[in-house]
This record gives structure tokens, sequence and C-alpha cells, in this order.
């Protein structure tokens, strides 16, 4: 089957898919295309068109030339082409056998829009030379919503889905300068999509047709596992009133609330008590940024910061990605023992309980557990068992970090560590690599291990010569 290969920019008024054959077609012909999806884009039979076969989606917007069943042309003229695909073009005779069948790949090159979220508007530009009558109805949607419509001059904010309620414009006499581009105010990931502009003519008739896609990167921020703190940015340049709302959150938990001018610690979800902290006078230097005290992998949230009005109404919204790397312990087998290292704020409540688990390889086990102000070593599995210690005064100083004695190869695996109480959750995750011992030979030929502590014989190969 033999193709052609068309490609043509998003917003063009009509493009023609080529279909040309030297074999003469016999009467009563029918000439079919279809898309990529199996749909019917234009069927012709018994000398004329055959619109009531056509899909909805190309009702209206697709011509072929007449005498079409003699040797030659058999192209597809189609209107306002948005989406790229692959097109057919069969023939069939009386019998339903084919004829001829063709193929042609059609590309439309969708513009592409990218930015970071935290910005104040994105555009999504849509320009033409056409000339618009002036009672055209301009529709922006994305997937499925309507996301703008202008008409009778000027906008139509009721029939806008409320995602988009005070958040888009479009600029003034828009049909007679053909700028049609749509402004986005305070655009977040979750409007990363595409989005298709549509003219309409007063008789409902589709006159222009754009797609732009939108692309609204999350920011990240990477640390190593054992920092003091992260900064989790956010600034802004637009002037934020005394009485609004500052508020961060993860997923689900209030992180740090900032209202009347100081911080609510009451508001913030136990997880974060003591971990979090804003900067002075914030709402006038539009420096909104958080500071995350000891982060963990456990933190690695998508944060959302939002900034409210004092009736509640969103003036400003950013996300940040935070990517804690998972602490790396390594040590050789032969040490005398090796810490797993987890600190987090101190004082923590009397009821907190601390338990050490290695979650990989399965089955999870129970290393160390402390619980009521002492360990638990009847909890822990029998591997552990008089191998594990953790510091004195540990809910105090908020060092729970493991010692583990004499590590061999059978403890590499993940381990985990959750401080749990009624006020708060706190967990860390660290990978553990017990390397095993490596083995020389002497010029004796007794094999000996090179990290073993408690061989005291010299080994030959290492001796200086």
């Amino acid at each position: 089957m033999s193709g052609y290969k068309v490609q043509v920019e998003s917003g063009v008024e009509s493009v023609q898919l080529p279909c040309k054959t030297i074999v003469h077609l016999p009467k009563g012909t029918k000439v079919e295309w279809k898309d990529g999806d199996s749909r019917k884009v234009h069927v012709y039979q018994s000398s004329s068109e055959q619109p009531e076969e056509q899909h909805d989606f190309y009702r209206g917007r697709t011509k072929m030339e007449r005498n079409l069943l003699k040797p030659g042309d058999l192209s597809l003229t189609l209107k306002h082409p948005t989406d790229t695909h692959t097109y057919t073009c069969t023939a069939y005779n009386k019998r339903g056998d084919i004829l001829m069948e063709k193929q042609v790949q059609l590309t439309v090159r969708v513009p592409q829009v990218e930015v970071e979220e935290g910005v104040e508007s994105v555009q999504l530009p849509f320009t033409t030379t056409l000339h618009l009558p002036q009672d055209a109805k301009v529709e922006w949607v994305d997937g499925y919503r309507k996301v703008h419509v202008y008409q009778s001059g000027s906008d139509q904010p009721e029939e806008q889905h409320q995602a988009y309620r005070d958040r888009t414009k479009m600029n003034e006499d828009l049909l007679k300068t053909g700028d049609l581009s749509l402004t986005l105010k305070l655009p977040t990931d979750g409007d990363t999509d595409n989005y298709t502009c549509t003219v309409y003519s007063r008789e409902g008739n589709i006159l222009l047709k754009r797609k732009v896609k939108l692309r609204v990167r999350v920011p990240q921020v990477e640390v190593e596992e054992g920092v003091e703190s992260v900064q989790l940015p956010f600034t802004t340049t637009l002037h934020l009133p005394q009485d609004a709302k500052v508020e961060w959150v993860d997923g689900y938990r209030k992180v740090h609330v900032y209202q009347s001018s100081s911080d609510q610690p009451e508001e913030q979800h136990q997880d974060y008590r003591d971990r979090t902290k804003m900067n002075e006078d914030l709402l006038k230097t539009g420096d909104l940024s958080l500071t995350l005290k000891l982060p963990t992998d456990g933190d690695n949230w998508t944060y959302t910061c939002t900034v409210y009005s004092r009736e509640g109404n969103i003036l400003l919204k950013r996300k940040v990605k935070l990517r804690v790397r998972v602490c790396q312990v390594e040590v050789e087998e032969g040490a005398e023992s090796v810490q797993l290292p987890f600190r987090t704020t101190g004082n923590l409540p009397g009821d907190a309980g601390v338990e050490w688990k290695c979650i990989e390889p399965k089955p999870e086990l129970k290393v160390h557990v402390y619980q009521s102000g002492s360990d638990q070593p009847e909890e822990q599995d029998q591997d552990y068992r008089d191998r594990t210690k953790m510091n004195e005064d540990l809910l105090k100083t908020g060092d729970v970090s493991l010692t583990l004695r004499l590590p061999t190869e059978r403890d590499s695996g993940t381990y985990s560590c959750g401080v749990v109480s009624r006020n708060i959750w706190r967990w860390k995750n660290v990978q553990l690599k017990v390397k095993g011992r490596a083995q020389v030979q002497d010029q004796t030929g007794i094999i000996r291990n090179r990290s073993s502590s408690i061989d005291p014989t010299p080994l030959m190969a290492d001796q200086s010569v």
C-alpha cells in the first residue's frame, strides 16, 4: 500500500490529502476515506457524496472533486485539521472488492507553550489574517470543558466551566484584530492539556480552528538525606493584601499556615510541628518560601502553597515537588558495627514509640522496638537479638539512629524507621549494603579475609617490598 506524508500547522483553513490513480474505476465504484480510528471521513458513491454515512466529527468539513471515476484525482480536502491521523482512501467495486487503497499520513503540528508553575499568567497564542465577521462566536475548550466563550461582542462567563471562572481573558476587538489568543491566570500542573479555539459563524459553521498544547511544569527541589533543612521556593511580585492567608499543604495535610500576620501552628498537621518556618513580612516582600527542617524521604511530596483573600478567594497558587534521596549506608562485612542514621526534632512526646523494620527483602522483619521509655527485645526478630542498640534520651534528643552489630551480607536491604505517637508520625528509609569480605592468598597459600578486625596475622601481600 503506497502512501503520502503531509504536514501542516494547527490553525490552517484546510489541507489536501492527496490520492491519485491511473486505474480506470468502473461505474458504481464506491470511494471511502477513513481515519486511523476507523471513522468514516468522506464517502462518495453513485456519482455523488454520501454525507449521511460520514462521522459527525467530519460533517461539513470535507470535499472531493467531481468526475472521480475517471483516472486521476481522488484527493480529499479537509477543513480545519487539528489532529494527527493516518487517513486511508479505498475504492470498492459493486461486489465490495477492493480496487485500490492508499494511505496519507497527516501530521498537524500543535504549538506548545511551556511554563513553570507559579507564573502569574500564560498566553495561548492564536492570530489569524482571515477576515472574521463581527457576529462570529469564539470558543476555547480543553479536552471537554468550556474555557472561555466570546459572542455578541463580549465575554460570556456564564458559559465557561467553573474551574476557569475569573482566570481567563481575551483581547479587545479580537474579531477586528484577528488576535484570538487566550490569557490563563495562575496556571497549575492541573491545567496541562490540549486547548482548542474554534470560531463559528452565526449559523454555527466552523470558520477557523486551532489547537495549542499547554504544559505547566512543577519545579522540583532535590537534596541529599541528612541536610539540616530544605527550602521550598515561592516568590511573587504580585501585591498581596496584608490580611491574606498563606497555606502550605502536602497531598492532604496542612504543612504551615500563616494568617493575621503570624504563624498558626495549631492548624498545621502534627507531622510538621516544630519543623517549618516562613520569613518575616512575607506578604510585604512576596517571599512565601517554606523552610522544612530535617527532611527525610518520608517528606517526598508535591507541596502546594495557596494564598487566599479575606473572602476566601484564591489569589495565588504554586506547587513544588520535593525529593529527598534515600539514605544509603555501605559497610564491609567484618566491621564491629554499622549505624543507620535518623535524626528528627527533639523533645518528642513521652508516648512516642520507635520501630525499625527491614522491609526489603521480604518477609518484613522487626529489627528494634522502643516503647514506653525502653527497648522491647521480645518483639524483635530472632536474627537481630542482642545485635541492636539505640541512643539514650532518644526522645529528648530526636536522634533515633540504630546501631547494628557485626553486620553480614544477609543484613543488606532496605530498613524503615517510624516514630509514632498520638501527636506525631515521622518515618525514614535507609538502604544498607554490607559487602562481602575480600579474600587474598598469602605466600603460604593460606586464604585470609582482608577486612577481618580479629585476625592479627599480617598479610604478606600487604607488606612493602
